[in-house]
């Protein structure tokens, strides 16, 4: 049944790779659209990934190769030198994991081990780029992949996913503690989601209910000052599998991907306005990447060129005041 259910996975994917048209922002676009440049690719074309930032560094952490197969890949690219380095692998080859960056360390959690959606993980592991390793940190309270994860006041906010359809839970990790607590789980369930901290908020955005499933435009806000969640004001384009970063109090979304389209949209959030629009579009449309600031840049790398299965080695850099 596995192996059925991935050949039909692949023989849908391969043609919505013939199919595959890139779309654009519905938003209003901006006035000052920002700059896009093209670095150094990544040595290990995937999509996927986790990706987070540390010490001034991008890392780029498991994810899967042209045929699903998952890797303990770890990459770090280091913007001042526009150079990679292997890092020590992952305890375990994952891929749709979820990463974050604090204290100077990196936490990757979640993601699956068997090709396409199958063996959900709970699993947290910790790198410490001092030490130039990884160890076992305490294991999330629900296996899930696709999930989403940002850090706020210290702490690690993990959020949907999938295991055996998508998911709604809310945990955060306190590494002080080396425990994690079930908070208000979000307003709405999904997976392939991207999750951003901005002054004192959680932000979940986007996210997708499967592949042909319903794609969500959804902008739920947490508060933990009262563990409750509100709406802001909807993508402009609903989809799964995109990238977000904050940057200069505002959120960048980078990507994603529709059924036999993958989006080259790159829209900023305004807080203070509650309002989305278009800046540069992505030179390479990518599914299944993340997204890091560093400095007055964004770093987006890897990620998938066509709809499901497919990979790239693509680092582009997004500056939204247009340098270069």
């Amino acid at each position: 049944m596995k192996r059925a259910l991935l050949w039909s996975v692949v023989l849908i994917a391969g043609l919505g790779g013939c199919l595959a048209v890139a779309t654009p922002s519905a938003a209003p676009k901006d006035q000052a659209p920002g700059a896009w440049k093209t670095l150094t690719p990544m040595p290990t074309a995937r999509q996927e990934v986790a990706v987070a930032e540390a010490g001034g560094k991008v890392y780029v952490i498991g994810g899967y190769g042209e045929w699903y197969e998952p890797t303990d890949a770890v990459e770090v690219y280091d913007p001042a030198r526009d150079l990679w380095e292997s890092k020590s692998p992952l305890p375990i080859a994952v891929h749709h994991p979820a990463a974050v960056g604090l204290n100077g360390k990196i936490y990757a959690m979640g993601g699956f081990t068997g090709r396409l959606f199958q063996n959900p993980q709970q699993t947290l592991f910790e790198y410490d780029p001092a030490v130039g390793s990884w160890r076992h940190r305490a294991s999330m309270l629900s296996a899930r992949g696709a999930l989403a994860a940002t850090v706020l006041n210290g702490k690690i906010h993990a959020l949907g996913g999938a295991a055996k359809q998508s998911l709604s839970a809310h945990e955060v990790y306190d590494p002080v503690t080396d425990r994690w607590s079930r908070a208000n789980a979000m307003p709405t369930a999904r997976d392939h989601l991207a999750a951003v901290a901005l002054d004192g908020k959680v932000y979940a955005i986007g996210g997708r209910e499967s592949f042909f499933g319903e794609k969500y435009s959804n902008v739920e806000i947490y508060d933990p000052g009262t563990d409750s969640w509100r709406t802001g004001a909807p993508l402009p384009l609903g989809r799964g599998g995109l990238a977000a970063a904050a940057l200069q109090g505002r959120i960048f979304i980078f990507g994603g991907e529709l059924p036999f389209k993958i989006v080259n949209a790159t829209e900023m959030y305004d807080p203070a306005t509650d309002r989305w629009t278009a800046k540069a579009a992505m030179p390479t449309a990518r599914h299944g990447m993340g997204a890091a600031a560093v400095g007055p840049r964004i770093y987006v790398p890897g990620g998938g060129t066509r709809p499901g299965p497919g990979r790239s080695s693509v680092l582009e850099a997004f500056e939204p005041c247009g340098g270069s």
